[in-house]
Parts: C-alpha cells; sequence; structure tokens
C-alpha cells in the first residue's frame, strides 16, 4: 500500500514537471551586458523580470497580463526629454529595464514582447492610440482582444487595473495596429508620416530572454 501510494505521488510528480513550461533565463554574459552598461540594480530588474516571468509561465492569458502589466507599472514615469533628452523616442525593452523610467510607448512595447515570450497570441494584442481626456493628450496602450468581436481588454500605465474599453470613458481610441506594425506606425506617428528616406530599422526586442 505504501509503495502504491508512493508511486502515485512520484509519478504526479513527473507529470507536473513534464506538463509545466520550461523556465525562462538570460544568460551571464547578457546580465553581465547589462550591468556594465546601467550598472548593478537594473541588473537586478532583469533578474526580477525572468523571475515574474516564471510564476506567470503557466497562467491563462489573464493571469500573465496581470503579472505583466502590474510588473512594468512599477516603473516610474518620465517624459522622453527627461530620460533620452530628445522629445520622441520609443524605446526598447531593454532601454525600459536599463533606465527604469518609461513613457506611454515604452510600456506598451515591454509588456508587448513580454506576453508574446509567455505565449499570450500576437493575434490577440494590439497597440492603440487613444486621447486621453483627462491628460488631453495623445496616448498608447496595450489592447487584448479575447475574440476579433470581443470587447478588447486595455493594459495601461494611466489606471493600473485592466479594464474592458466599454468603460474606459477617459478615453477616446483612435486607431490600433499590431506589434509586426510597430516600426510603420513609429513612423506613422497617429498620421503624420516621415520621409521614407528618414526609416530604419530598430531591434524593438534586444533583451535576450531564452527558455
Amino acid at each position: 500500500m505504501k509503495k502504491t501510494v508512493a508511486l502515485f505521488f512520484i509519478t504526479a510528480a513527473l507529470a507536473a514537471i513534464l506538463l509545466s513550461s520550461p523556465e525562462f533565463s538570460i544568460s551571464k554574459a547578457f546580465m553581465d551586458k547589462i550591468e556594465r552598461e546601467y550598472g548593478p540594480i537594473a541588473k537586478k530588474r532583469a533578474f526580477y523580470l525572468i523571475q515574474m516571468m516564471n510564476e506567470a509561465r503557466d497562467l491563462d492569458d489573464m493571469g500573465k497580463m496581470e503579472k505583466v502589466n502590474d510588473f512594468f507599472n512599477q516603473t516610474p514615469y518620465a517624459s522622453d526629454k527627461t530620460t533620452w533628452g530628445i522629445s520622441d523616442y520609443w524605446a526598447t525593452r531593454y532601454e525600459f529595464i536599463g533606465k527604469d523610467r518609461a513613457d506611454c510607448e515604452d510600456y506598451v512595447i515591454a509588456k508587448y514582447f513580454t506576453l508574446k515570450e509567455l505565449g499570450v497570441p500576437t493575434s490577440k494584442l494590439f497597440m492603440t492610440y487613444a486621447k486621453s481626456i483627462r491628460y488631453k493628450t495623445a496616448h498608447l496602450v496595450l489592447t487584448y482582444y479575447e475574440t476579433p468581436k470581443s470587447i478588447p481588454l486595455v493594459l495601461d500605465n494611466y489606471n493600473f487595473k485592466i479594464l474592458p474599453a466599454s468603460v474606459r470613458d477617459d478615453l477616446i481610441p483612435i486607431y490600433s495596429f499590431s506589434g509586426d506594425e510597430l516600426f510603420n506606425a513609429k513612423q506613422a506617428q497617429i498620421g503624420k508620416m516621415v520621409p521614407a528616406a528618414t526609416k530604419q530599422k530598430r531591434p524593438w526586442d534586444e533583451l535576450v530572454i531564452t527558455r
């Protein structure tokens, strides 16, 4: 009887291991690179990001979004002028972790790539330009559509709670684009086209996370 019970628990433990997703990690060499460029505190932030992703990796989409939204919203808001010395700069997730300061576009980019790595289908994730009535300014949020006809959920750095767009009456949506269209949207800037000669590719997801 004891052997049967022991065998049951061993089998259950092995099944749990096999069914769980592989763990995320960042190589020591890349961690050292982060520390060289941004300092030891940035290295800790990268470690905490990986820790959060491993806690979230086997959750459903909503659980993953809550973890990711909460993690990145802990980063203080700062204008591009304050952080980068220019009026408009879209930071990569690597730069986000390094600087520990962000504006709305930076939050969205960081959340998008992290959710993508966690296995949330990119077909459900959109970056949505909106007008913030409260702050009277253009704003960017990440939206999640359970189905193409669903009311989207909004992941935002103004309101930390994930809510349906239908109750976010402080936002007026303008247009949405997918992560694959990130570069083109950056150039378009809400309809203001930039000459093609000025276009250049950016490695948006330059934080090397493996599993």
